[in-house]
């Protein structure tokens, strides 16, 4: 039996779902059609923010433009991605689990194939212009960076995380450029990320544009300028002040986007998706990293992702469930969607809207979910979930979901209906289930490198 039809196979009397390979919203059928005006896409990822760090999630944390966003437009309850950045980068340029590239935490290097098709060059290919602006890190330079992979212009920082002022990896190295190529900069990273996506937005476009936001924040290190730590006076621990400043800060700089596309009238013509690239890191420390700066400041408080269980790093819900939106004014009507999606989904979902068509099998493991995220449509086949780390494997099928410890053993086994915080391990009393789920793992797990 194939890996395909044995995936096929499992799906019987679950809840989780693939999507048609189609759009079925009538106004962006009608944007599909031949010669039709394309939208442009917007794709905004934020670095280690957890799920109760959005406003619209209840949080102490202002952010006023991404909760326009959610209200105005489509939010999604159960959004997965990968439980650290470069793998969940990885799954969005691809389409495809980044255990397949042999990526199951942050990685330097190559890290693509030569041949490997990703969504800036499918949408390159497909007469879009497409840049980037902020944090790479999906392979090292000088031969792995972004223009080498379908992306017309790039500007931001290629490593892991940088000092938000001098712009160096942890080591010491520089690591900000234009177009593949190392400059000096003055200024917050925050601020020069957004200028410069506001600069593309500005200039003159003969047709549409993939327009890449990688910010740096809320991950470590963090230092954030009186403007923004001023609002949260509030909050007695310094590093969470610093995180809840430097969130705001980037939301204000998510407003100047928005702004930026509706001073050059593209707003209306526009697709705009905001992310996390995992949960929340619980805290951090190093006396020497960044040339030791941040010695005598801990972070010992950073990110917040109740209720859900786990931290940064981990396949539990905490590590991988995240705010998600959509947002296309009027495309789009404002509502959730409950129904599980991955970060994997997306690049067949924007290459559908973009009418990009592959000469050849990319071997996606994500699907268009266009349907649902128009119209909510959630009556189709079954879709497993997969995550790998070093440590750890995670398979969710429906309802149900398994940890499995590298190197076999015994597995946890969860119900995501009736027990989402992952508080009652059911394994013993389901064993059914989670020999069905293991036998889904081994088959999903024959693809990774």
């Amino acid at each position: 039996m194939s890996r395909r039809t044995f995936l096929r196979s499992v799906a019987v009397g679950a809840t989780g779902f693939v999507f048609p390979m189609m759009t079925s919203c009538s106004q962006p059928t009608k944007v599909r059609r031949v010669g039709a005006k394309r939208p442009n896409i917007v794709f905004i990822i934020a670095d280690d923010m957890g799920w109760a760090d959005v406003g619209y999630h209840g949080s102490e944390i202002e952010t006023p433009n991404i909760d326009r966003l959610a209200k105005e437009g489509v939010c999604f309850k159960q959004h997965y991605v990968m439980p650290t950045c470069t793998p969940t980068r990885v799954g969005l340029m691809t389409g495809r689990y980044p255990s397949r590239f042999g990526v199951t935490s942050p990685a330097y290097g190559k890290i693509f194939d030569d041949d490997t098709v990703t969504l800036a060059l499918a949408l390159r290919n497909s007469g879009y212009a497409t840049g980037i602006t902020g944090k790479w890190h999906m392979g090292s330079p000088p031969e792995c960076t972004p223009r080498k992979y379908g992306f017309d212009s790039s500007y931001g920082y290629f490593h892991g995380q940088i000092d938000p002022y001098t712009h160096h990896y942890k080591t010491g190295v520089r690591s900000w450029h234009r177009n593949d190529q190392y400059v000096d900069e003055e200024g917050h990273a925050t601020d020069l990320i957004t200028d410069e996506a506001v600069r593309i937005i500005e200039s003159d476009h003969a047709g549409p544009f993939f327009l890449y936001v990688a910010y740096s924040v809320p991950h470590f290190p963090l230092d954030e300028p009186d403007e923004w730590t001023s609002r949260y006076k509030r909050i007695k621990e310094t590093s969470r002040r610093l995180f809840a400043a430097s969130v705001t800060h980037m939301d204000y700089g998510i407003g100047r986007i928005i702004d930026a596309l509706e001073r050059k009238g593209l707003r209306e013509n526009t697709l705009v998706v905001f992310v996390s690239d995992n949960g929340g890191q619980e805290s951090w420390h190093s006396e020497d990293q960044y040339k030791g700066r941040y010695a005598d400041k801990p972070h010992t408080v950073l990110g917040d992702n109740r209720p859900l269980r786990g931290w940064k790093s981990d396949v539990y819900e905490g590590g991988i469930r995240v705010p998600a939106l959509a947002n296309w004014p009027g495309i789009l009507k404002p509502g959730e969607r409950n129904v599980p999606v991955h970060i994997v989904d997306w690049m067949p979902t924007l290459c559908r809207l973009a009418g990009y068509s592959p000469q050849r099998d990319l071997n996606w493991d994500g699907r268009d979910i266009w349907p649902l995220v128009c119209e909510g449509a959630a009556n189709a086949e079954l879709k497993p979930l997969y995550w790998k780390t070093p440590n750890f494997s995670a398979v969710r099928l429906g309802d149900w979901k398994i940890v499995a410890k590298k190197g076999g053993g015994s597995v946890e086994l969860y119900n995501l209906a009736s027990d989402p915080y992952e508080t009652r391990d059911l394994a013993q009393q389901h064993e059914k289930t989670v020999k069905k789920l293991r036998g889904l793992l081994a088959q999903l797990s024959q693809d990774d490198r």
